[in-house]
């Protein structure tokens, strides 16, 4: 059975669980209806299933290669990127003055979800694109949003991040790659970067890359790096492409995964230095790349999501198929069945499909909080616009790290439902879990999501917003739990005890971080990170049953039986990281009798 797109049920996590419908139905979206929103997801499934989707196995086989400084790519991997291109997906959210759409990040989330599905080498390179356009028309001055943001909105040029360095990566401070004023406006930029996603190819004629460098009376550390534009090729006032600019691919990694996007080392400068210029304020480019780096952040936890879909459905189809032993009960010496009957089978299909379903809402919840935001900024109502910000700012590190790390876990229960041919390159679930395993790394690793999350995100607004977020979430249970004697009413009271657990780790990392006690806060904001997204992700699922029966939807039944799988096997792991978190701190701090080498 092939791959296809599960829109309906996409659309309706979207439309419904997110919340995108309110908003539509509320006037945010004056152009926006319901039957484009449809329209416009069946295009994109449409796009993933017949034309992204068949290239995975070839394009990770294939790889990309550098040849005298040339980075060449998968064979069609331009032909599908231009496809793509030319059918107005780069442009989804982009500013309408240059040629943007304007749309719901919602819906640029729920579109990058499929791109993943289909390929996740291939989606994360328009993800940068984006980042890129942010960033830019942010905090850029006018005369360079003017060159660069339309071709870039259109897809016609393609952009990078380049922060990394041998001895500068989760920490900026050590950065060593140089730049000096040239006197004219510009600047001349010198060093070099590792792990450059996209950082060189033949896709689009131009590549405008966005480097973080330090000017040379900068102050130290982090309050001393500048961000700055370098265009591959130079760009005339006319638009016309120029020379070539002192940058180039030195190398190209060879990696676990994502094969088919290029990751590469870039050296600017090696001979007069690269020419670029300054986005923003002088000493202020962690700021401005931070623009690019939140959505980016959003867009890494949806590759978890969209890895997850492709893996459950390449291993729902294998057990499907796959013939070995019979059911109990049944007469021994017959007919092998399909592995799908087997219990443990139907255990971890169910553990990959609510997996996939509570991450999935996580990711278009979270762009729906940053929707509301910059619709609230628009109206001027700075007061709701902060709310939605903290909303926005508590929700993104659990996007980010859940999101991966379910990623890799469904893939590597992928792995498990096919058995031994799991392991066999040519069934193809290798392949996702050898994707996915860099999401967790990448955009910052999933353990400095925890740091953010436990020491920046739970004080905002003196504790009132990850408060505000458990009461709407206590709305749901309390919700279900009216149902009584329906099974809605037993999730409702088992995902309160998961609320319940968060609430009482909540109270105890605040109260560590008033008392001084940062370890031991630090200690445990990986679980706590795990926790939070367990509960938040499985009222989510029971709100989308909530919803579906509210609605009358077809999805009902579905909907309801991920509820109770995901309340009764999964949610209790809430209960045991509120003892890890409260009470395996002083082990981890006491580890270096351990740890230490003899």
């Amino acid at each position: 059975m092939a791959y296809r797109t599960p829109v309906t049920d996409m659309a309706f996590t979207l439309k419904h669980v997110a919340g995108l419908a309110d908003m539509i139905n509320e006037g945010a979206y004056p152009d926006l209806s319901d039957d484009l929103v449809d329209a416009i997801l069946e295009e994109a499934g449409r796009f993933t299933t017949e034309e992204v989707a068949p290239n995975l196995a070839m394009s990770d086989q294939h790889g990309c290669s550098l040849d005298n400084g040339v980075v060449t790519t998968p064979p069609g991997w331009k032909e599908l990127y231009h496809a793509w291109a030319e059918g107005g997906w780069n442009s989804l959210t982009g500013p309408a003055d240059f040629g943007g759409q304007e749309l719901p990040l919602q819906l640029a989330t729920a579109t990058t979800d499929m791109w993943n599905q289909g390929s996740m080498a291939f989606a994360i390179g328009p993800t940068l694109t984006t980042g890129a356009i942010e960033a830019i028309e942010k905090h850029a001055a006018p005369e360079l949003k003017a060159k660069y943001l339309e071709k870039l909105v259109s897809g016609e040029w393609m952009g990078t991040m380049n922060l990394t360095e041998p001895g500068a990566g989760s920490d900026l401070s050590g950065m060593r790659t140089r730049v000096e004023p040239a006197g004219d406006g510009s600047y001349r930029i010198k060093g070099q970067k590792i792990f450059i996603t996209y950082g060189d190819h033949q896709l689009t004629e131009n590549i405008i890359h966005l480097v973080l460098a330090r000017l040379p009376d900068a102050p130290a550390g982090t309050r001393g790096i500048s961000l700055f534009l370098v265009p591959k090729y130079l760009v005339g006032d006319d638009g016309s492409l120029g020379e070539r600019n002192d940058l180039r691919a030195v190398g190209l990694e060879h990696k676990m995964g994502i094969h088919a996007s290029p990751t590469c080392t870039m050296s600017f400068g090696d001979n007069e230095g690269a020419i670029g210029w300054l986005i923003g304020e002088e000493n202020r480019g962690l700021a401005c790349m931070f623009t690019m780096m939140n959505n980016a952040r959003l867009m890494v936890g949806t590759q978890g999501v969209g890895v997850a879909e492709r893996a459950f459905q390449m291993a729902r189809d294998y057990a499907m198929e796959r013939r070995q032993g019979q059911s109990v009960g049944v007469q021994k010496g017959g007919e092998a069945e399909p592995i799908i009957v087997h219990p443990d089978v139907r255990r971890m299909l169910m553990t990959m499909r609510t997996l996939t379903e509570a991450i999935r809402s996580i990711c278009y919840t979270c762009a729906h909080a940053t929707d509301q935001t910059v619709l609230a900024a628009k109206a001027g109502d700075a007061e709701k616009a902060s709310l939605w910000s903290a909303r926005a700012g508590i929700l993104t590190p659990l996007a980010k790290s859940l999101s991966t790390d379910l990623g890799t876990e469904v893939a590597s229960l992928g792995i498990q439902v096919h058995g031994g041919m799991g392991f066999i390159e040519e069934s193809g679930a290798a392949q996702l879990m050898r994707d996915s395993r860099i999401a967790s790394i990448y955009e910052g690793t999933n353990g400095i999501q925890a740091i953010d999350l436990v020491t920046r995100k739970l004080p905002l607004s003196d504790g009132l917003a990850v408060k505000e977020l458990m009461t709407e979430l206590a709305s749901y249970t309390t919700e279900a739990e009216a149902f009584e004697g329906e099974p809605l009413a037993t999730v409702g009271t088992l995902m309160a005890e998961s609320l319940a657990d968060l609430r009482f780790t909540t109270d105890w990392m605040q109260t560590a971080l008033k008392e001084g006690r940062v370890e031991e806060a630090l200690a445990g904001a990986t679980p706590y990170q795990r926790l939070f997204g367990i509960t938040l992700g499985g009222i989510l699922i029971l709100k989308g049953a909530l919803k579906a029966r509210e609605l009358n939807d077809a999805s009902l039944a579905k909907r309801q039986a991920m509820a109770i799988f995901f309340a009764t096997n999964i949610a209790p792991e809430t209960t045991a990281l509120m003892d890890i978190i409260a009470n395996g701190a002083k082990a981890v701090l006491d580890s270096g009798v351990v740890l230490e080498v003899e």
